[in-house]
């Protein structure tokens, strides 16, 4: 089984995949192979802005040069993604990353800064009212890695920036085995998280069913990133109780500004596909409405669980902003990011804001999949993500691509 992080990279219109540090090359870096009992990779995927003097790729600006919030709030008319919209109130979103991030915090606040929102303080308590930072390393403090890192800026700051009311809690796994990255997702049930999000995962493998139970904690919504390698299913996005979050192109944004946007279609890395192990959950067998070139989704997936559930931008070409300060190939500051990475926090933002505002059509797979999707989601209905057909395909309706679609009007 072979664990991967979500964060794409673009140089010169193509994608760069990072694997714990960047490489200066054009292809895909080869993580570590990983089995149930070893260690997760992760890709990680920059937009490179240039090049430097000697050649290698420029990752980092001193200001911004990805999406900004507003943009993104453009794009989806996410209520929650404004600095004084008080979403999330009373949520704890949980972040379950590996390693450490040295300046997590005051990488938050530069990006906080920058977009207007508050500063926050650490938590004294997660009981404590008001919003807060709090990073608890349940297995002792981790080493630091460079490519970790960049993924929990990510995942934290755009998690804030969705429920900017709700508490963050970055969660660090001691290290990227399998064992401490499940560890940490139970340090984060009992942490009393409402949301829990989870950008990495790998190939699926015959026991992941015993791992399920993970994410069966009473009151709390899971998110998972679908991968970033094309069709494939992938665990834990292939669990029954998680949300899998596939990836989409926002067409027409550029730079910091979806001014000129026209479509979302999807994004050719976006993971996806029929499990070959986990059955069709009872949410996705009940669903009643469209589906691509079939009439069910179980004759889509031959009776097994189907990835994704739903989507978000993804593609590199028109990433995110992020700060952080912790260098990479000698380089810190602003990146813009890609990959399916960015959907899981901002879904796990969007449900905090969803569950603090009251509203349900969006609050979790049951809701989603029984009509939710009618009136909350965008149908992303064309794109592919491989070369078979029509799983690779997506279309009106359920598709082993997007999903349901894209976030809208929410909440």
């Amino acid at each position: 089984m072979s664990w991967q992080r979500r964060t794409s990279v673009l140089v010169a219109g193509a994608a760069l995949t990072i694997a714990g540090a960047v490489s200066a090359g054009g292809a895909a870096l080869a993580a570590p192979a990983a089995h149930l009992s070893g260690t997760a990779k992760l890709p990680l995927k920059i937009k490179v802005i240039g090049r430097l003097p000697d050649g290698r790729p420029m990752l980092t600006s001193t200001s911004p040069t990805g999406l900004r919030p507003a943009a993104i709030a453009n794009v989806y008319k996410l209520s929650g993604l404004s600095p004084t919209s008080g979403a999330g109130a009373g949520q704890i979103i949980a972040i379950v990353d590996a390693f450490h991030d040295p300046n997590a915090l005051s990488d938050l606040n530069k990006f906080d800064a920058q977009y207007g929102y508050a500063h926050l303080s650490s938590c004294t308590s997660l009981s404590q009212s008001g919003p807060c930072f709090k990073q608890a390393d349940p297995q002792g403090t981790p080493r630091v890695n460079a490519g970790w890192v960049l993924e929990e800026s990510l995942d934290i700051e755009w998690a804030h920036a969705e429920a900017p009311a709700a508490k963050i809690v970055l969660v660090e796994a001691a290290s990227n085995s399998n064992t401490n990255l499940f560890n940490a997702v139970q340090s984060a049930n009992s942490l009393g998280a409402t949301e829990v999000s989870m950008s990495w995962g790998g190939g699926e493998f015959s026991g992941e069913t015993t791992l399920d139970s993970h994410f069966t904690h009473a009151g709390t919504f899971y998110t998972a990133s679908a991968g970033d390698s094309g069709h494939a299913a992938e665990y834990p996005a292939a669990s029954p109780h998680v949300m899998a979050v596939g990836g989409t192109t926002l067409n027409g944004c550029s730079g910091t500004s979806c001014s000129g946007f026209k479509s979302e279609t999807t994004w050719s890395g976006s993971g996806g596909g029929a499990s070959a192990v986990e059955p069709l959950p009872g949410y996705q067998s009940g669903y009643t409405g469209p589906v691509f070139h079939a009439s069910t989704i179980s004759l889509l997936t031959g009776g097994k669980r189907g990835i994704p559930d739903v989507s978000f931008e993804a593609n590199p070409s028109t990433g995110v902003s992020i700060f952080d300060s912790t260098r990479i190939q000698g380089q810190s500051g602003w990146f813009t990011v890609g990959g399916t990475s960015v959907g899981a926090p901002n879904w796990a933002g969007i449900l905090a804001a969803g569950r603090a505002a009251g509203k349900t059509a969006l609050q979790g797979s049951s809701a989603i999949y029984s009509g939710g999707y009618k009136t909350n989601l965008r149908d992303i209905t064309s794109g592919t993500n491989g070369t078979c057909g029509t799983d690779c395909t997506a279309g009106t309706g359920y598709d082993l691509v997007t999903g349901l679609g894209s976030p809208i009007n929410y909440p």
